[in-house]
């Protein structure tokens, strides 16, 4: 009996080991796999950033991050070096904490119901560790949001109007689920003024504002089980408050939904402003407002590409950038890649962020890193 309980113990602790040493397999990062246009580079800004989501930049230079484990981290970067000195935890035991935005001294984050407030969190940040004995009270700014989780992450951002912005995604792969799913919301930094912008989204977890024109950009993700190669995920222009984008009746603005498509025709909707690669799973994106970069690739836009899940090759799993001429996509091509090796991939971004300096920083929930990439001619 003794030689069996050893032997299982022996078994559990093999088991133990290799689980471990995969979750560190899996998550180790090899930036020196990273390729990019010649000139740029890419470090690590912070690690043990444990699910790095979405990002926002606090007004003294403080990134606040979410997070898929339910924490809201803020990463800090005393001596202004391009790397954070300290991840500092602002709050833990939320509920999928992905979206967070930051305004006049504020930090608002988007959990899968509701939307907090924490109010002068950079006092809290700015503390020595040992005086942070509690972490900072919040309050509830909105909290009729679905609670279902599929494509229940949110992403949340200011627009250049002081309105809070974000979405609430299809509880489904396809369905007609009825408001206020798959569309985007926005509303009073109070939680008054709700209102629906845009529908047809079936899972958006990235948007910006084209910084000359105002306009909202979104990035959304394409339904499952129609093939390898359909339908694109899809970059989307808003233009006017009240557009439909297609989600459920027609995909990627010329594919109709084999289940919903005799319903509505395509030419019903919005199509998308470009088309991207099927199933990548592209959330975050942002405007490059910098100048450290060069000149194409400023006010142009950049997207993280999750990563696809649900293809016999791999597809994603890298930066790519959309150029705009007048308004318009023209061009859309890979810009960073090399976290997918093979059929592995040891990173995943999920947004970007531009730094005041002019550097981007780059999350990632696969490494729980994030990375900040430069540029120097």
């Amino acid at each position: 009996m003794k030689r069996v309980i050893t032997l299982a113990l022996i078994l559990f602790v093999v088991a133990a080991a290799v689980f471990v040493w995969q979750r560190s397999a899996r998550s180790a990062i090899q930036l020196d796999t990273i390729k990019l246009p010649q000139g740029f580079s890419i470090a690590v800004y912070a690690n043990d950033v444990a699910g790095a989501r979405a990002m926002a930049l606090g007004s003294d230079g403080t990134v606040f991050v979410g997070s898929q484990s339910g924490a809201v981290h803020a990463l800090v970067d005393r001596d202004r070096d391009g790397r954070a000195d300290e991840v500092v935890t602002v709050a833990d035991g939320l509920r999928m904490p992905n979206g967070v935005a930051f305004k006049d001294g504020s930090l608002y984050v988007a959990e899968v119901n509701r939307v907090l407030r924490f109010d002068r969190v950079l006092d809290f940040v700015k503390q020595p560790s040992a005086s942070r004995h509690a972490k900072p009270a919040f309050s509830v700014v909105y909290d009729k949001l679905p609670s279902a989780t599929h494509h229940g992450w949110k992403y949340l951002s200011f627009g250049p109007h002081g309105l809070l912005y974000l979405q609430v995604g299809a509880p489904c792969n396809i369905c007609e689920p009825g408001d206020p799913y798959a569309s985007i919301l926005r509303m009073k930094p109070d939680g008054s003024g709700m209102e629906i912008i845009a529908r047809g989204v079936r899972n958006s977890v990235g948007m910006d504002w084209d910084p000359d024109t105002k306009d909202l950009w979104f990035t959304d993700n394409g339904r499952d089980s129609l093939g390898d190669d359909v339908p694109p995920d899809e970059l989307n222009h808003l233009t006017k408050v009240g557009q439909h984008f297609g989600y459920p009746y027609c995909h990627g603005g010329t594919i109709p939904d084999p289940e919903y498509g005799k319903k509505h025709p395509c030419s019903d909707f919005t199509p998308p402003a470009q088309k991207l690669g099927p199933h990548v799973a592209a959330i975050g994106m942002k405007f490059y407002t910098g100048t450290m970069f060069p000149s194409q690739y400023r006010k142009q836009i950049f997207i993280a590409e999750h990563g696809s899940w649900n293809r016999s090759t791999p597809i994603g799993y890298r930066i790519t950038v959309v150029h705009l001429e007048g308004g318009k996509a023209v061009k859309y091509e890979t810009f960073a890649e090399g976290w997918l090796q093979g059929r592995r991939a040891w990173g995943r971004p999920v947004d970007a962020l531009v730094m005041p300096d002019g550097s981007m920083l780059v999350s990632d929930d696969e490494a729980n890193a994030v990375y900040r990439i430069t540029y120097k001619g």
